[in-house]
Order: C-alpha cells, then sequence, then structure tokens
C-alpha cells in the first residue's frame, strides 16, 4: 500500500537537486575559467623591452640613408684627346704628389706647344723691332725739329736786322715785310712739325701697346698650352690612393674623359639621401648623427642639393672624428638630423615601432598584464619619441616589436 511523502521530504529531495545542480554549475563555470587562463596569451618580462614615459627635452631629428664616402676624392680627366700608351699604377696603389700614374701620347701636343713658343720668340722679336723702328723714327723728326726750331730763331734775327735797319732808313718797308712773311711761314711750319712729333710718339705708342698686348696674349695661351701639357702627363696630384685607374692601354681617350680617382681613404665624410617632403627642414650648418654599427658619430651638414631627383634630396655631413676606426667608404649609414628642441615633453624610446607622428596602439604594463591603449605620438630623434596623449609619467610601455600579438588587447605577464 502507497505511502503519501511528506511535504517537508519533498522539500529536502528539491534541495539536494539544486544543490546538486549548482555545484555542477559553479564546477563548470570553474572550469570554464581555468580553461579560459590557460588559454590567455602570456609573455615571459625578459623577452620584451619596457620604456618608462618621463618628462624632459628632446631634440627633434629627422632620419636618413648615408653612406661613407671619401672626405676628398678627384677625379682625374684626360686634358687632351690622345690614347693610353702605358699604364705605371694600378687601382689600390698608395701614390704620392707627382707619382706617375699613366703615359698619354702627347706627340701632337709637343708639336702645338712648340709651335706656339716659336711664335712668342716672333711676336718678341716683332715688338723689339718695332721699338727701334719708332725710336729711329722719332729721333729723325726730333732732329728735324731742332733744324726748323734754328732756322726760325735765324730768320727772326734777319727780321728785328730790318726793322732795325728800317729804323735807320738804311732799309726799306717791302724788305722788311718779306723778312717778316718768310719767318712767318717758318714759325707754322715748326708748329705743324712738332704736332707731327705729338702724333706720331702717339702712334708709336699705341702701335707698340698693341704689340704688347698680342705678346701677352701669345705668352697666356703657351702658359695653358704647357699646362694642359703637364696635365697630360697624368700624375698624382696629392698623397692619396688610387682607387680606379683606366688600364686599357692603346685606347682612345676622349678630351674630359676620366682615366682616374685618387681619393684620400684616410678621412671620410657622408652622403645623406631623404624623402623631398622634409627637404625643407635640412640646412646647412644643422647638427647630425651618424650611426655606424652601435657607434655614434657627431657631425654637421655642408650642403643640400637645392633640386629632388625622384622624390630624394641629398646632403653631406662632415664628420667630427673623421677618421674613426669603424668608417670604410662604401658602409651604409642611418643619418638622424637635428631640426628643432622641444622642452618640457613626455617622452620614450624610440624602436622599431614608431614609424612617424601619428596614432598607435600601444601595450602598457597594468600588474601582471599588458593592456593595448591608444596613444599619440610627435616628433621624434633617433633615441626617443615624444608622447602628445594616452600615456603619463611612470607609464611602462612595450617598445619591443609587438606585431605578432597586433589582435591582441590583453595578454598576461610572467616573470
Amino acid at each position: 500500500m502507497d505511502r503519501e511523502i511528506s511535504k517537508e521530504q519533498r522539500n529536502r529531495e528539491k534541495r539536494r537537486m539544486w544543490m546538486k545542480w549548482g555545484g555542477m554549475v559553479v564546477v563548470g563555470i570553474a572550469a570554464v575559467i581555468a580553461l579560459m587562463q590557460l588559454m590567455q596569451e602570456s609573455l615571459h618580462e625578459r623577452d620584451i623591452v619596457f620604456s618608462v614615459v618621463d618628462e624632459g627635452s628632446i631634440d627633434v631629428s629627422v632620419s636618413a640613408s648615408g653612406k661613407v664616402v671619401p672626405a676628398f676624392e678627384e677625379i682625374i680627366n684626360s686634358p687632351i684627346n690622345s690614347r693610353i700608351l702605358e699604364v705605371y699604377k694600378k687601382g689600390g696603389d698608395s701614390v704620392e704628389v707627382g707619382t706617375p700614374i699613366l703615359r698619354l701620347d702627347l706627340l701632337s701636343a709637343e708639336t702645338d706647344y712648340k709651335k706656339q713658343l716659336d711664335e712668342v720668340q716672333m711676336n718678341e722679336l716683332k715688338l723689339e723691332q718695332l721699338r727701334i723702328q719708332n725710336r729711329s723714327k722719332l729721333s729723325e723728326m726730333e732732329m728735324q725739329l731742332k733744324v726748323s726750331r734754328m732756322e726760325l730763331n735765324r730768320k727772326a734775327v734777319e727780321l728785328r736786322n730790318e726793322q732795325y735797319l728800317d729804323s735807320l732808313g738804311a732799309g726799306t718797308t717791302d724788305k722788311v715785310r718779306q723778312v717778316e712773311l718768310d719767318y712767318n711761314v717758318s714759325k707754322l711750319k715748326l708748329e705743324e712739325d712738332e704736332q707731327k712729333f705729338i702724333n706720331e710718339q702717339a702712334t708709336a705708342d699705341a702701335d707698340l701697346k698693341v704689340k704688347e698686348l698680342e705678346l701677352n696674349i701669345a705668352r697666356k695661351t703657351l702658359a695653358e698650352t704647357k699646362r694642359t701639357l703637364d696635365d697630360a702627363r697624368i700624375k698624382a696630384p696629392r698623397k692619396a690612393i688610387l682607387t680606379y685607374v683606366n688600364t686599357d692601354i692603346g685606347a682612345q681617350v676622349a678630351q674630359g674623359e676620366k682615366v682616374a680617382i685618387v681619393s684620400d681613404l684616410s678621412h671620410f665624410k657622408i652622403e645623406g639621401e631623404i624623402a623631398d617632403t622634409y627637404g625643407d627642414r635640412i640646412a646647412a650648418g644643422s647638427r647630425a648623427i651618424v650611426k655606424v654599427g652601435k657607434e655614434e658619430l657627431a657631425g654637421t651638414v655642408t650642403d643640400v642639393t637645392p633640386l629632388s631627383k625622384n622624390g630624394v634630396m641629398s646632403f653631406s655631413v662632415r664628420l667630427e672624428q673623421d677618421n674613426h676606426k669603424r668608417l670604410r667608404s662604401g658602409l651604409k649609414t642611418d643619418v638622424y638630423v637635428l631640426t628643432a628642441v622641444k622642452d618640457s615633453v613626455m617622452r620614450i624610446a624610440n624602436g622599431s615601432y614608431y614609424v612617424g607622428p601619428g596614432e598607435y596602439e600601444l601595450f602598457v604594463r597594468s600588474g601582471n598584464e599588458l593592456l593595448k591603449r591608444k596613444v599619440q605620438l610627435g616628433d621624434s630623434n633617433y633615441e626617443l619619441v615624444e608622447v602628445v596623449s594616452g600615456l603619463k609619467p611612470g607609464d611602462q610601455v612595450v617598445v619591443s616589436d609587438m606585431s605578432n600579438y597586433k589582435n591582441k588587447r590583453k595578454m598576461k605577464l610572467e616573470k
């Protein structure tokens, strides 16, 4: 016979059932949480680099690429059309001042030089001949002037005598007039001869100056030809390293064609290139930092090419330590040109994450977690980046490469 279950017993059964299911739910939630914790991405503290936000000044800079080149490099060009007869040195050889590098065929140039030398000597002789002719002609004219003056003096005496005789009544008026007329004619003739002498002197001086000018031009032409001839004897202009030489014996070389290059490989400078969008921020005299590996070398921008080529502008940097042991011709470098100074700004360390002013998502340490945060960054230099907003002094920011975790918002930090 069935017995009715009491209400109290039914309630106890319900409570047991609820407790059973509640326990299962709690265990399930705990399991999910544990699983989520196991699945949560974590990083070891030693595998990342932190930078603590601080306040201070930033020497703002723009970055550029650079190449180490010799501080001095001279291209030796052929001054004449010729051909190579002999080569005395090869690339890489050290040369002293005046060391012969190669020999060109100078037969035609030497013939021209001798011809011009003869022309100079001929002009010198012509000038001397003109001087003798002028002296002779002017001497004759001067002698003629002396005779004319003596003749005029004689006629002046005759005129005074005739005038005296006429005053005594011993002469005639016609005789006086005749003598007076002869005197006046001789006087005019003397004045004419004197003017001719002055004109002849001026003409002789002008002819002499013309000949002297022609001689000077011939001498200058001869000196230029001699200089060209000396340059054609290809020699080292200074103590340096021969970095290139045309060794093709018998080859024709045109006037102005490169035949050798000498470089001073004990001192260097930097040839830099930068996007023309930053061209207005670089000027001669700007300070620069050149990074060669881990070394940092200070320098100064010496000149900036005003024209852009393929979106790139060129400039040069003179190094304070231009003979540093790490410098090698052709070595690639990073160049940072300092453009301004900002005081009292928040800063973090520069790194691969920074590509220019703008908004970034960076991981910030919060206890044992890394939380992604939107941050506004401004100008920079090769060491520091300006923080505009999103961070505060004392925050620890991850500045190492986090590209593998760009889709993560939060990560666990393990020691």
